[in-house]
């Protein structure tokens, strides 16, 4: 995960309020745009034959384009100090587009209306959990090592499950994974909003870099919780 503390020295404070609302603007704002690449990328990858026949006539091309995303994602979290804000949002962007070209086996799998259904659920949970960690005076940042110690269990039981198939245990991922990226989307939005109290925004290039890198997060995070409200109550194509 990304270290928000690290820009941290770059930005003098001023008024907290005005800073925390300048910060997730740009954080909603650029999250929105990834979600946007990836879901116009995904539509386009599953109309079209010449797509589907690149990326679903072997398995190869899947996997190649899976590995890039894993690898710029990384390379993104740990090296945005060294890129200025456009080009790290240009690299989310290409992650983005990335993303959506594996994210389109759900529009292959699963019909429509359960597409827009968990898109629209999604939205919904994600917005109630982000808006709770804005306002609540409870301290959500305490929550990390639960969490990352549930999402650890959580990529350990799917490994198993690879080998033993079994479809009960997918249910009960799906739903730990539900449970584990919502809690996730409010602690990354307190960790925001954690740096924005101490930020200024009278360095816009500092600033810029850590929207780009919350965007990512609470991007990964509205995605992963998609992921998972489709495979638990997602009707698929006959």
């Amino acid at each position: 995960m990304a270290q928000y503390e690290n820009y941290a020295p770059y930005v003098a404070g001023v008024d907290s309020l005005e800073a925390v609302n300048t910060l997730f603007r740009k954080v909603y704002q650029y999250m929105a745009l990834g979600l946007i690449l990836t879901s116009l990328t995904a539509w386009l990858t599953a109309s079209s034959p010449a797509m589907l026949q690149m990326f679903y006539g072997s398995s190869a091309p899947l996997i190649i384009v899976a590995i890039a995303e894993l690898g710029l994602v990384f390379y993104l979290s740990a090296t945005i100090a060294k890129h200025t804000a456009s080009t790290s949002l240009i690299l989310f962007g290409v992650y983005s587009v990335l993303n959506g070209i594996t994210c389109s086996a759900v529009l292959l799998v699963y019909t429509a209306q359960s597409v827009y259904t968990a898109f629209l659920s999604t939205a919904g949970m994600f917005g109630a959990m982000s808006l709770y960690a804005l306002y609540t005076k409870r301290d959500i940042t305490s929550w990390g090592s639960f969490l990352y110690m549930g999402l650890l269990g959580l990529i350990v039981a799917m490994l198993i499950n690879i080998f033993v198939g079994s479809t009960m245990a997918e249910t009960v991922i799906s739903v730990m994974g539900i449970v584990i990226f919502m809690g996730l989307t409010a602690y990354d939005t307190a960790k925001i909003k954690t740096l924005a109290d101490g930020m200024g925004m009278n360095d816009d290039e500092a600033v810029g870099k850590v929207a780009v890198i919350g965007a990512l997060e609470l991007y990964l995070d509205f995605i992963n919780l998609f992921l998972y409200l489709i495979r638990l109550f997602g009707k698929r194509r006959d």
